[in-house]
């Protein structure tokens, strides 16, 4: 039976300095990032930036930040999962405060069930890990005991507790089955547990860079690449600008307002510019609004490298007064970000059904200063990627009845290449991880995304 908190675990010989411990530095990080985010909502890409990151990462190599990276995002992508199969192993739940000793057995049950890891490696560095830790030296045993458990018995437990499903938190998971019903939203949180392939938004001959990295030429026109060779940077064609990177989903906004050569258009919540440069590509005069000046640092080097130019402004979008109307405004709004799951494991772990509410409010004042910024007869793109309809479909019914001078343009069919299964009955976009099925996981779904084109009427 398996040692149980409060046992006093077998008495184990002290290791080495634990610098002198190949991979113990990693875990302890990965254990310590795992515990940022579950119990600190801290977002996963702030702590591991390479230049602004948690200082545990920092310390690391390239290399081991890379593992750390592996090992949260699948931690994280697979927690339920492993959750269960940790609890399966115990006589009784770990007690409520044993945040750390949670965090260690995560970190170790992800590489045993999931990663190319040796298990034997992944246990003795989990022991060494809990061992060095006052919090947890106590269930040594215990670390060792369950970890050994999984590794034995993973063939054969494993598919049982996936077929389970529910790695999300409960709030997401109510959240989707009430938004799409149970088996849509079942199929969605399926897709998360499968990594996100990569897009590229391509300059011209789509054809030719799907051959050139690797790829394939989605219905919407995007090149996909289920792996990557190396290294965005190395890639061909990087650094001569030809593409950058961009989800399938994320690149429909922008050609929803139609044809702007010539037009002046407005792109707020323009950073890191993706849809900056497809505007600038289409021949419009654009002028890129955001409120940070490290994103728009970001955005002005991606457009340096594209060979392309726009109009940038530091600026808060809801106060913002333009000199002269706007042909055309997109305006892809700060949200809660549910449609990336698939990129971003933790976002469930770090939201809330607060957040969601919080953040529709902020892209319902930003839409209403889009209006004044946008001339009659002009048209208004509003787009997000979250799944949620409170910052979509119901936020878009509030903003319609709000406003009599505003109405919804339709997409027609046919209109966008790739798009018409995505068309709502209101004539909108809706886009989810679940969609563009094209024959195996690895290869399929794309970003969950809202987006609506508004006409104003005078």
């Amino acid at each position: 039976m398996v040692v149980v908190p409060g046992r006093r675990p077998e008495r184990r010989e002290t290791k080495p300095a634990e610098r002198s411990i190949p991979g113990l530095a990693v875990r302890k990080a990965a254990a310590k990032l795992l515990g940022a985010v579950v119990d600190a909502k801290t977002p996963l890409d702030g702590l591991t930036d390479h230049e602004h990151g948690h200082p545990v990462f920092l310390a690391l190599d390239q290399r081991d930040r890379a593992l750390v990276r592996a090992i949260l995002a699948t931690a994280l992508r697979y927690r339920g999962t492993i959750d269960r199969l940790i609890s399966s192993r115990l006589e009784k739940p770990l007690p409520p405060n044993a945040h750390a000793l949670s965090h260690v057995l995560h970190v170790a049950a992800a590489q045993i069930l999931f990663l190319d890891v040796p298990d034997s490696a992944a246990v003795d560095l989990a022991v060494t890990h809990a061992n060095s830790d006052p919090r947890t030296k106590r269930f040594a045993g215990l670390v060792n005991a369950v970890l050994r458990g999984l590794s034995r018995d993973k063939t054969s437990a494993l598919p049982a507790r996936l077929a389970e499903g529910h790695e999300a938190p409960e709030w997401f998971r109510d959240r989707l089955a009430a938004a799409y019903g149970p088996a849509k939203a079942g199929a969605i949180l399926a897709a998360h547990r499968i990594e996100a392939p990569v897009d590229f938004t391509v300059k011209s001959d789509p054809q030719k860079w799907a051959t050139a990295l690797g790829g394939m030429v989605l219905p919407t026109g995007s090149v996909r690449v289920e792996r990557l060779a190396a290294p965005v940077a190395e890639l061909p064609g990087f650094e001569e600008g030809e593409w950058w990177v961009q989800d399938a989903a994320a690149a429909l906004p922008a050609r929803m307002l139609g044809s702007l050569a010539g037009r002046k258009v407005a792109d707020l919540c323009a950073a890191p510019g993706g849809k900056t440069a497809q505007l600038v590509l289409a021949g419009a005069e654009v002028t890129a609004i955001d409120t940070s000046a490290n994103r728009l640092k970001r955005l002005n080097e991606n457009l340096a490298r594209l060979r392309l130019q726009a109009k940038v402004i530091e600026a808060d979008v809801s106060k913002y007064e333009a000199g002269e109307a706007f042909d055309a405004v997109l305006l892809d709004a700060p949200c809660s970000s549910t449609g990336t799951v698939r990129r971003h494991p933790d976002i469930p772990w770090t939201k809330s059904s607060e957040d969601v509410a919080r953040l529709a409010a902020l892209q319902a004042r930003l839409l209403q200063a889009a209006t004044r910024l946008v001339r009659p007869g002009g048209r208004i793109v509003f787009s997000n990627c979250s799944l949620d309809p409170v910052e979509g479909e119901l936020l878009l019914a509030e903003f319609l009845a709000e406003n009599p001078h505003m109405v919804v343009e339709s997409v027609r069919p046919g209109e966008i290449a790739g798009a018409d299964c995505f068309i709502t009955p209101r004539g909108a976009i809706r886009t989810t991880p679940a969609d563009l099925d094209l024959g195996r996981p690895e290869i399929s779904g794309l970003d969950g995304f809202f987006a609506v084109r508004l006409l104003r009427l005078h």
